[in-house]
């Protein structure tokens, strides 16, 4: 695939191109959903709060970024949105001179894999150029992306469930924060047995998508999945979830209940009932290791994961 990871400036345009190892419905989520843009938005060092996120045309998202000990506030206007391959918006008021358009498109490109290719806008090459001496914007653009890329990488790879039979079952499912071995240590002391499904999974044991950056040392040997049956056939799950990929586990979200029904239909069934009042946090879609997957929150604040492998008519 060409001009993968490019970036051009053209006057007042920059353009940069991403080829992404996730399916483009995938892609899209991360970018046009809450729970995932607050996790890699923005360059290094900076963290963002969201106050409003409606991803319609007419409507806008307002977040706050932090960095460096200081706060802004900021707005994104839609003008157009087709989901799941164009996004266009204005990034600050209309008659801001720093505002700026941006175009978004995502493309299909080989299987399960997209290729992004942002273009912003400036009102003219000297504010383009003064924005860079004061806030280094074309760096800032770069390093968005490189978390973007680091997210999607890490986000798909740890979701991936590794089951060895297709029979309807309930779990619970973990995230630790680099400690994953050690508390699934501590509860086979406590319930017996073995660990089971394919044994413990490290990041290591697995090829990194292409493309992806290289895992440090240190988190090759962290938990990618684990399994222990504990009482009445129920199986515990868990992962590590480390900051150095783009996560940031705390009580709230360290723990669903996983769902693995015999059928699609059943599936769409429990997820249609278990959102209703709720919130969904994923769609139902099919995923690139080949399961049926979504996620909700329940109307209690219960978190529900959903992971279907019959294959679609």
């Amino acid at each position: 695939m060409e001009n993968r990871n490019s970036f051009s400036r053209n006057g007042n345009e920059l353009t940069h191109k991403r080829l992404l190892n996730a399916p483009r419905e995938l892609v899209w989520d991360v970018w046009t959903q809450p729970e995932h843009i607050k996790e890699w938005w923005g360059p290094n060092g900076f963290t963002i709060t969201n106050k409003k996120m409606e991803v319609e045309a007419g409507k806008q998202w307002d977040f706050m970024m932090h960095g460096f000990g200081q706060d802004w506030d900021n707005k994104v206007e839609y003008l157009e949105v087709v989901k799941p391959s164009l996004l266009t918006y204005r990034h600050g008021n209309e008659d801001d001179s720093i505002s700026f358009m941006v175009f978004i498109t995502f493309d299909v490109a080989e299987e399960n894999k997209t290729l992004l290719t942002m273009r912003s806008v400036f009102k003219s090459a000297e504010i383009l150029d003064e924005l860079n001496r004061n806030v280094n914007a074309i760096e800032s653009g770069k390093q968005t992306l490189d978390k973007l890329e680091r997210y999607v990488d890490a986000q798909f790879m740890i979701r991936k469930q590794l089951k060895t039979t297709n029979m309807s079952r309930v779990s619970t499912y973990l995230n630790f924060s680099n400690n994953t071995e050690k508390a699934f240590n501590f509860y086979k002391t406590v319930f017996g047995g073995e660990f089971s499904g394919m044994g413990v999974q490290r990041f290591g044991d697995f090829p990194a998508p292409e493309g992806a950056p290289a895992l440090a040392e240190a988190d090759k040997k962290l938990i990618l999945h684990i399994e222990l049956s504990i009482l009445g056939g129920h199986i515990l799950m868990g992962t590590d979830a480390p900051e150095s990929m783009g996560f940031a586990v705390n009580f709230g979200n360290n723990m669903h209940i996983m769902l693995e029904p015999y059928t699609r239909a059943e599936t769409k069934k429990l997820y249609d009932a278990l959102s209703a009042g709720g919130k969904v946090t994923m769609e139902l879609q099919d995923m690139f290791w080949g399961a049926y997957y979504g996620s909700v929150t329940d109307q209690f604040g219960v978190q529900w994961m959903f992971n279907c492998y019959e294959k679609a008519n």
